[in-house]
């Protein structure tokens, strides 16, 4: 499972277009959303109920806490909702101690409201907690005391008696039809595959559940099979986080393939560079660099799997090994090729990428003095061993290969003693 944040604006569509499908509950929810490509007159052609009524505008950056950062602009006209805008748009913002610039608005009709809940849903390894409060809002934190949870186990139905411990102390007027609600937000849940999705606060309108604050997580490996019923999906960077040239360039190449190719830049002045083959191999080996006492050495995280061509891993080692070797210092750096041990990606194939992008660098390579260390296992792994070894006495490159025989944490200690070494 991989959660991804989603914005509240795709939150809340994914709300109105399958609730009702899966249960049959309609809500009028109306959004729309304004960054610096919108153009205003447009938008209200395409949604006329902006100038219709009273709204409420924030940003839709994946933070919270909106409303303290006075950040919410409550019961505006469409003319006010422009100023509001116009005045934050691309300023930069600090929250929660990370700062970076607002980029994007949610507008929405003002609905005054008496009544503040709270829900959310989140997804565990056995199931998933489902907590729910009468005091929902900005405040909820300080009453968290008041949240009632049920664990519902995989697999298994939210059934009335299962939600009972939570809205028990309701008034029986509202409690049956909050109690509907929260098994159609579980149902669409686990339907659509959220992993995180929260409602803080919802109210009731006309007697009806109305979310006017939401924030939703999806389990994006599952877009293979949920295409259709997402649409047009957006998982948004973390506030904060803007991608360089290089990781932009990796993604644009992630989206064009069915295999997984993703880099992130960590620290530029690192000396210890990772190119690894498999999700999992690469969390092990940048925690293990942590773990040893280097992470402030480590100069980023990269993982390729999904047997990506030799033309995609050459183009993507190209990338890793031009970051690997910008502005040598005279100091030893230390390239990790590593990986764990492939169930079916031809180990030789992507080796032939690896090996063509370090023939081509060779000058970048010796200049910032780059030693390289393979460990690899899978199908064909003794011939791509073989060519790496080689490749170390053809370019006069250090490289020290080893097969499956070899630990993924021993690789990385190798490395970490390569550039502790005074030379």
């Amino acid at each position: 499972m991989a959660r991804k944040k989603i914005r509240e604006y795709d939150s809340k569509r994914l709300l109105k277009q399958h609730l009702k499908r899966i249960s049959g509950i309609h809500i009028d929810t109306k959004s729309a959303q304004i960054t610096e490509a919108t153009d205003l007159k447009e938008l209200v052609s395409n949604e006329p109920w902006l100038s219709s009524g009273k709204l409420v505008v924030k940003p839709d950056m994946l933070f919270g806490k909106r409303g303290k950062s006075g950040l919410v602009g409550l019961n505006l006209d469409l003319f006010q909702v422009a100023a509001f805008v116009k005045d934050r748009l691309g300023k930069e913002v600090e929250i929660g101690g990370c700062k970076g610039p607002v980029t994007t608005f949610i507008v929405e009709p003002f609905v005054p409201h008496a009544e503040e809940y709270y829900l959310s849903i989140v997804s565990e390894r056995l199931g998933c907690t489902i907590s729910f409060s009468e005091c929902g809002g900005i405040e909820i934190e300080e009453n968290w005391d008041k949240v009632k949870t049920v664990f519902i186990p995989t697999d298994t139905c939210l059934t009335s008696e299962v939600c009972a411990p939570l809205v028990a102390t309701l008034p029986l007027e509202i409690r049956g039809k909050i109690e509907e609600f929260i098994r159609a937000v579980y149902a669409l849940f686990s339907d659509l595959d959220f992993t995180f999705l929260e409602m803080n606060p919802f109210t009731l309108v006309e007697g009806n559940p109305y979310p006017l604050d939401m924030r939703g997580e999806l389990d994006d490996t599952a877009a293979f099979k949920n295409f259709k019923k997402w649409g047009k999906i957006e998982f948004p960077l973390p506030f904060g986080r803007v991608m360089s040239a290089s990781e932009n360039f990796i993604h644009g190449l992630d989206e064009k393939t069915t295999a997984s190719l993703k880099f992130t830049v960590l620290n530029p002045s690192g000396r210890i560079w990772t190119m690894v083959a498999g999700g999992g191999a690469s969390v092990i080996y940048a925690d293990t660099v942590g773990d040893l006492g280097y992470a402030s050495e480590l100069g980023n995280y990269a993982e390729y799997s999904g047997a990506p061509n030799e033309e995609e891993v050459l183009h993507y080692a190209r990338v890793v090994i031009d970051c690997a070797t910008a502005n040598p210092d005279g100091r030893k750096r230390a390239l990790v090729v590593g990986g764990g041990i492939a169930n079916f990606t031809d180990v030789a194939t992507t080796f032939n990428g690896i090996i063509r992008a370090l023939k081509e660098k060779e000058s970048k390579l010796k200049a910032a003095r780059i030693h390289i260390y393979v460990r690899r296992g899978g199908p064909n792994y003794q011939a791509g061993l073989a060519k790496m070894r080689c490749l170390g006495d053809e370019i006069g490159i250090p490289i020290e290969v080893y097969g499956p025989e070899a630990t993924m944490t021993g690789i990385c200690q190798q490395a970490i003693e390569c550039i502790s070494v005074a030379a």
